[in-house]
């Protein structure tokens, strides 16, 4: 529309201002709004447009920003009363990346204190709503990316993906979610959970709107030094929804006990169909999967308590009032600064690197990492995907959950392991409860090939339609 004239991207931004005006009472995906340069964005754009310069697809698009990437002159707090007031004086390399290309920012979006949560429950300031039920959870910890996306706040939008917060609030949502390769989007200006893990993605209501924002982050980038320095061809191009002879492998360990039978049928229901477009489908197993969890939360507490351990109040964020001395501003600013959650996870972390306890737990959580990404690797000798839920259950209701940990963490069984092995996944919808709430299948794929993912992502999309609206 904007390419034929249709619509400028001045109205358009101020259409999606007037959705949000709407719907954000309900849904209360947005931690901070940037009306009147996202306006002036546009505006400058539609100069370009009708001086008929050549502009990047993503021109005049508003874009949401999860709150833990670091935008210039925007306040960026992690849903935390440890950074409540503080406003970044530069921007993540894939926030360059978007305004290089035209795309328009229009806020800073929920999520979980610090991303560490799967509800967006553990957010300092506010819950974010699940746009398909307002009485339960969107998921996390980019709970407020997908919300935005689902409920038409947000075209598209970032998020970030340490053992699934991209992918399982994408599920529950109802949207698409791509966690990329680690190393191909640099995590410049993504303030730090667990670094190793960390990883920069794309929410978006169809597969193609997800391969263009990827297309736009994805490169290498000298300011990060876990950045993969290759070539990257583009997604959004080389789209091919021709699946004949694709090898679709079905891990058995992702459908038992945990898994509800509903999500189970639906996924299955899905790669019927997609074999029935000329995909190979064969069972295989990757026997680690149950110690997965285990040595996820060892290895990302374990970097999560050396990160969040620059935050005690003498450089910059919150700071406790009247220190009686420099322990005491320590003790009290992170008391007072970190929620519930952030603790427990500081507390976790601090505890298996400890003296007398790392051979015993981190050094073997690293040991099953190493595992887990070498049966990946041989699973790949035989198939070209791996095809799983992304969520054990649909979205909960808010309560649910939150005063039991383990049960919380259990939301990311079908997804850490793909963080541990450093692989591509896309979560997309493949069906709805008897409420209506969405299931999610997750698309795995070898590392640097979301092409292949993508691929079959849009080859199931094209079969059983694109995103269903949520009725806000």
């Amino acid at each position: 529309m904007l390419g034929r004239g249709e619509i400028s991207s001045e109205e358009l931004v101020k259409s999606q201002y007037e959705r949000i005006e709407e719907v954000e009472p309900k849904v209360d995906a947005y931690l901070t709004l940037d009306r009147d340069n996202a306006i002036a964005r546009a505006i400058e754009i539609d100069k370009l447009r009708a001086g008929k310069e050549k502009l990047p697809a993503l021109a005049g698009i508003p874009v949401g920003v999860k709150d833990n990437i670091s935008t210039k002159g925007i306040r960026t707090t992690c849903a935390s009363k440890m950074l409540e007031n503080y406003v970044p004086v530069f921007n993540a390399t894939v926030v360059e990346k978007l305004k290089e290309n035209g795309a328009v920012i229009t806020g800073k979006l929920n999520m979980d204190e610090f991303a560490m949560g799967s509800s967006t429950e553990n957010s300092y300031f506010k819950k974010t709503k699940n746009p398909f039920n307002v009485s339960c959870v969107p998921g996390g910890s980019s709970g407020g990316s997908a919300a935005a996306v689902s409920a038409c706040e947000a075209v598209v939008a970032l998020g970030s993906d340490t053992g699934g917060s991209i992918r399982q609030p994408a599920s529950l949502c109802g949207v698409v979610g791509l966690k990329p390769t680690y190393g191909s989007v640099s995590r410049y200006g993504l303030v730090a959970f667990a670094s190793s893990l960390d990883q920069i993605g794309s929410f978006g209501r169809c597969v193609k709107d997800v391969a263009l924002l990827q297309d736009v982050i994805q490169g290498y980038d000298k300011m990060d030094a876990t950045s993969a320095n290759r070539s990257y061809a583009s997604l959004y191009e080389n789209l091919n929804s021709n699946i004949s002879g694709l090898k679709i492998g079905i891990p058995k360990e992702y459908f038992g006990e945990g898994i509800k039978a509903e999500v189970k049928e639906a996924v299955m229901r899905s790669v019927n169909e997609l074999e029935r477009q000329g995909a190979i489908v064969k069972e295989i197993s990757l026997p680690s999967t149950g110690n997965a969890l285990s040595a996820y939360y060892i290895i990302a507490c374990a970097e999560a308590s050396s990160n969040l351990a620059r935050f005690d109040g003498v450089k910059y964020g919150y700071r406790c009032e009247n220190p009686q001395s420099l322990m005491d501003m320590y003790e009290r600013t992170r008391s007072e600064g970190f929620g519930r959650e952030v603790k427990r996870r500081i507390i976790l972390g601090t505890f298996v690197l400890s003296s007398g306890y790392f051979d015993a737990y981190y050094k073997k959580a690293k040991l099953m990492q190493q595992r887990i990404s070498a049966e990946f690797d041989s699973a790949y000798n035989d198939v070209d995907v791996i095809i799983t839920p992304t969520s054990p259950f649909e979205a909960f209701r808010f309560g649910d959950k939150i005063d039991d940990p383990i049960a919380m963490y259990s939301a990311d069984i079908c997804t850490v392991t793909v963080n541990i092995a450093g692989l591509p996944a896309v979560s997309i919808p493949c069906g709805y409860s008897d409420v209506g709430l969405p299931y999610g299948l997750q698309i795995i794929g070898r590392r640097f090939d979301e092409q292949t993912i993508l691929n079959t992502a849009l080859a199931h999309e094209q079969c059983f339609g694109e995103f269903k609206s949520c009725k806000l």
